[in-house]
């Protein structure tokens, strides 16, 4: 009786398809609307023995999630320790709802895969999810989920991307618009918010549009109280991220306080002036000095751009009234107005008066001294040469060449020379009898100094 049970187990086997290929090892499958029925092994009939355990395999290992969107969920395993005497025929798997009773097969059939991911999931879904191993004899005892599977929209964290000239502070004059485009990043669609030197916007001047991926704050009219420093904050589900802008808004400075004229003297008048009380909220450039003849009347610039608040005004015409007036000057442009002098600079011709200056005179004299000596030289008979070096002295010194120590002053072969210190010989034409020691020798009234060096004259060759 047991030997044809097996037969019959055996022929039941032999009749079964062959063994399906092995199929990639990842795979993509919709999740099911309603519940399919699990695989089952065929149910032993009362003639033949149920299965041994070692014929059906055990469970997959290390089922874990790989990744989570707001549409669909992956997840991957390893194989059991145990794949059953028939061999392994794939991995069901399947998932739970939460609030359900019943296992749903996400593959009707088993799949040779270790990785599957589910699509078309529903945002707000909770799932349970398990996967079996099932070969010729059944399917093994499932491995499951020890988390639940929240299918929720993909949260990006919020980030700014402030524009290259926002960077720098943003300049504007009084009646301009001041526009700020800020775009930045985000999903779902983050919430933004600005702040005026940490505290909220004036909506009746200030006007802010945001969109999916940009915020704009708009000023129709810029006014000097509209500068400061706007802050951009983004925030979605706890995360945020700021940005800051600096605006300054300025218009034309005021003009100087007072203008006062310290002096006149020649042809030269001297200013002096007081800075303005409004520089316009920016800094300052400088000051604008021009000045108008009486009898013209004909405003010209003398200086641009002054720092100081004191300047001198030259090249005045002899016998002409000056009036003088400044302006201040910042990033807008000069002042609408400008601070004039109350009185005229008179520019009177005057005697010249000459006023010598006493001086202590210097005594230069020294005793001679040479400053750049005589070198030994070779040269060729034949060929003229010179023998030079330099000296100092005051008074002038006397120059005394001598050879082997004779003078040698009205030899017409030798010609010296002196010039700014420079003392020179030249023998014309020297032979081997014009070797010997050199000496030069200057001499004044504070002393004498001497030099002297050795000339070598060769033969020249002959052929």
């Amino acid at each position: 009786m047991t030997g044809k049970a097996t037969s019959e187990v055996t022929e039941e086997h032999a009749s079964e398809p062959p063994e399906e290929p092995a199929q990639p090892s990842e795979e993509e499958v919709t999740a099911p609307e309603a519940p399919v029925a699990a695989p089952q092994a065929p149910a032993p009939t009362a003639a033949e023995p149920a299965p041994p355990s070692e014929d059906v395999p055990s469970a997959p290992q290390l089922l874990t999630v790989q990744d989570v969107s707001d549409r669909a969920v992956t997840v991957s395993w390893e194989p059991p320790e145990r794949l059953g005497r028939p061999g392994l025929r794939g991995y069901v798997l399947e998932l739970r709802r939460e609030g359900a009773s019943e296992w749903v097969p996400v593959n009707a059939r088993p799949a040779m895969v270790t990785q599957q991911t589910v699509r078309n999931l529903a945002l707000g879904d909770k799932l349970f999810l398990r996967v079996a191993a099932v070969s010729l004899a059944g399917a093994g005892p499932p491995a499951v989920l020890d988390q639940l599977v929240h299918i929720q929209e993909a949260v990006e964290a919020p980030r700014i991307r402030v524009p290259g000239h926002l960077r720098q502070t943003y300049i504007r004059q009084v009646g301009e618009q001041v526009n700020l485009q800020v775009p930045f990043q985000g999903s779902p669609k983050p919430h933004a918010s600005w702040t005026h030197n940490g505290h909220a916007l004036d909506g009746q001047r200030v006007s802010v549009r945001s969109g999916d991926r940009d915020s704009i704050l708009f000023i129709r009219s810029a006014q000097r109280s509209d500068s400061g420093r706007y802050e951009l904050t983004v925030s979605l589900k706890g995360l945020e991220a700021k940005a800051a802008i600096d605006v300054l808004v300025i218009e034309k400075p005021g003009p100087p306080s007072s203008i006062r004229l310290l002096d006149v003297w020649g042809c030269n008048a001297a200013l002096q002036w007081v800075p303005p009380q409004d520089t316009g909220n920016a800094e300052l450039l400088g000051y604008t000095v021009q000045k108008a003849d009486r009898r013209t009347g004909q405003w010209f610039t003398v200086l641009e751009r002054c720092r100081p608040t004191t300047c001198t005004v030259s090249d005045l015409v002899v016998g002409n009234a000056y009036s003088f007036r400044v302006f201040s000057e910042n990033l807008c442009g000069l002042s609408t107005s400008a601070a004039v002098t109350k009185e005229l600079a008179h520019i009177r011709k005057a005697g010249i008066i000459a006023k010598p200056r006493g001086f202590v005179k210097r005594d230069f004299s020294e005793a001679p001294l040479f400053t750049q000596p005589l070198a030994d030289r070779t040269s060729t008979a034949g060929y003229s040469t010179q023998l030079s070096c330099s000296v100092r002295a005051s008074p002038k010194p006397k120059i005394i060449w001598m050879k082997n120590q004779v003078d040698l002053q009205g030899n017409p072969k030798y010609r010296t020379l002196s010039e700014q210190g420079v003392c020179t010989l030249e023998i014309r034409k020297p032979s081997p009898f014009d070797s010997g020691v050199y000496t030069c020798k200057a001499i004044n009234a504070l002393g004498e100094a001497s030099v002297d060096c050795r000339l070598e004259v060769k033969a020249s060759a002959t052929h």
